[in-house]
């Protein structure tokens, strides 16, 4: 029997372990090792400040998201050590392993940005990364006078780059309904060139922000925050001021990595095959979503896809057939922009966001790099579609793993 243990019951770990196990079945032996008794849906956490969730609405148990067969382990990790296929847990517990799966994703590091977690923490100065701090944000937007409010993203990589920009987005709308939007100045604050991390959104999508009035300040990564100021200092010592900060703290890899002789890089990522998702360290381990020190976006979209090839390639390990090449870096993602309405954009590696209809050609019925309220809907939809098709490693209908061109309206090919 083929021993596998998965580091980490988030999305990435939970979807691999739950189609392993069936694909596998008495074959294998899994293991999920992960701290905390509950699974969170983080895409809930932007909508939860604004009114949209309530925090019991967006936690269930982990235990209960696992296939019947897999075991459970409610133990951090001490470290791995890749020679001897190990793992350490705090405690002294020691883990085999046949083949292993990093799924531990990132983590925020609030204190690694000078003066953040200071003066005015959780009063003025504010994150929606966790659930402590989305539920913190809700309670202070429920009451805020109006002001300079400010969306800071302190340094890439971060989980869902698109995320600040939304809540930019979901800031204007409600402060319009809360009636005070006219004493409510919104800046967006990016380490980034632009807006948007791709170039084809910049194109398309840059002028919602100047049409709802966000400010944006470009090529700022913040060195420090000043609490007692309220000013935000970036490494080139520009400032920003604030009367009410949103940050996105640096984000890093799990603890763990670094402790680990080989397993990670410097920031704790796990380099990786972007194709087949096997670890550089050593053939027999495997990496995938926000633990990856992949380009692909740190998404739940892409754990997901990720999933499915991983699933296919640890097959193929145990079986002693060689891996295949089945990522491209897929991602597809909503963009909530506010007043019941949502962009979809669906990319890869290669290929930037496009126009066009999806899932299907022609028919949709969902509209690539454009608002609808169809976008948004689906977008409610897919907590839904979250606990009941993706974490139990079902196929998202007419959605395979690697982007498809159908639907999708390529550009114009330069003039000569």
């Amino acid at each position: 029997m083929t021993d596998i243990v998965v580091l980490g019951g988030g999305t990435g770990g939970t979807v691999v372990a739950n189609r392993l196990a069936r694909r596998l079945g008495g074959a294998a032996s899994i293991t999920v090792v992960d701290p905390d008794p509950d699974h969170l849906y983080q895409p809930g956490l932007l909508l939860l400040p604004f009114g949209g969730y309530r925090p019991e609405q967006l936690v269930r148990p982990r235990r209960r998201q696992l296939r019947a067969g897999i075991a459970v382990v409610p133990a951090a990790v001490d470290r791995v050590d890749t020679a001897t296929d190990t793992v350490h847990l705090e405690g002294g517990v020691t883990l085999r392993y046949d083949v292993l799966v990093v799924a531990t994703g990132c983590r925020l590091l609030p204190e690694q940005t000078e003066g953040l977690t200071g003066p005015g923490w959780r009063e003025t100065a504010h994150d929606f990364y966790c659930l402590d701090g989305a539920t913190a944000l809700a309670a202070r937007l429920a009451d805020w006078p109006g002001g300079h409010l400010v969306i800071a993203i302190a340094d890439m990589p971060i989980k869902c780059p698109v995320a600040p920009l939304e809540f930019a987005f979901l800031a204007d709308w409600f402060f319009q309904r809360r009636g005070i939007r006219d004493r409510v100045r919104i800046t967006y604050v990016t380490p980034l060139d632009d807006a948007f991390t791709k170039a084809s959104c910049n194109a398309a999508l840059r002028h919602l922000l100047a049409d709802k009035g966000i400010e944006v300040v470009t090529e700022f990564t913040t060195g420090r925050v000043d609490g007692a100021r309220r000013v935000l200092a970036s490494w080139d010592e520009r400032e920003v001021g604030y009367d009410l900060l949103v940050a996105v703290p640096l984000h890093g890899g799990a603890e763990y990595v670094t402790r680990s002789a080989g397993l990670g890089d410097e920031l704790g990522f796990v380099p990786t095959d972007p194709h087949t998702l096997q670890a550089r360290c050593k053939a027999n381990v495997f990496a995938l979503g926000d633990a990856t020190d992949l380009r692909a976006s740190k998404a739940g979209s892409v754990a997901h896809f990720e999933a499915e090839v991983l699933e296919d390639n640890i097959a193929r390990f145990v079986a002693g057939q060689p891996l295949l090449p089945g990522f491209d870096g897929h991602s597809n993602c909503f963009i909530e922009t506010g007043f019941g309405k949502a962009l979809l954009i669906d990319f890869n590696d290669e290929v930037e966001p496009l126009p066009g209809a999806f899932p299907l050609p022609v028919v949709g019925p969902l509209s690539l790099l454009a608002e609808s309220r169809l976008n948004h809907l689906g977008k409610l939809a897919f907590r839904w579609m979250y606990w009941h098709l993706l974490l139990p490693g079902h196929a998202i209908p007419f959605v395979p793993p690697r982007m498809s061109l159908r639907g999708k309206r390529l550009p114009a090919p330069a003039a000569p």
